[in-house]
């Protein structure tokens, strides 16, 4: 029958360790250190970082090394470009404006512009003719500072 090995891990390269190898650390704390070489021992004794130290899996890891078959590069999604209605006109007016010549957009707008000029004569002959009710008696002068409720009644 086969008997699976138990592989432990290096505490300071990450190496794999075989059964009846490597070496055994228990500091003063009980807590247990595994090496696979006195060289990993040393290094860890001298209280080398395992990060700076190049042959390591630590080292390898955080330096992306040797992973680039595993994980493919990620694709970014392309951003799609829509155009939607704004609130006065939907995109059949929009496209429509966007497709009309100069000369049409500013004839349009001159007519727009005198339109609303006869519009607003038209308003103020209507306001001078029923001007007929005496304008002074409503009462004192307030100035809006005093409506407001400002500091005007000290």
């Amino acid at each position: 029958m086969y008997r699976v090995q138990k592989v432990e891990i290096d505490s300071f390269s990450g190496f794999r360790i075989y059964p009846s190898k490597g070496k055994l650390f228990v500091r003063g704390d009980s807590k247990v250190f595994r090496f696979a070489s006195s060289k990993n021992a040393s290094l860890f004794l001298q209280r080398k970082n395992p990060r700076k130290i190049a042959w390591t899996q630590v080292y390898r890891r955080m330096h992306k090394k040797g992973i680039t078959e595993e994980v493919a590069k990620k694709r970014s999604r392309r951003t799609v470009k829509h155009q939607r209605g704004i609130v006065g006109a939907d995109l059949a007016t929009i496209a429509a404006r966007r497709n009309q010549t100069a000369a049409v957009r500013s004839q349009a707008r001159l007519a727009a512009i005198t339109k609303a000029k006869t519009e607003k004569k038209e308003k103020e002959n209507k306001k001078a003719k029923p001007a007929s009710r005496p304008s002074g008696a409503s009462g004192p002068k307030v100035s809006k500072q005093q409506m407001k409720g400002g500091k005007g009644g000290r």
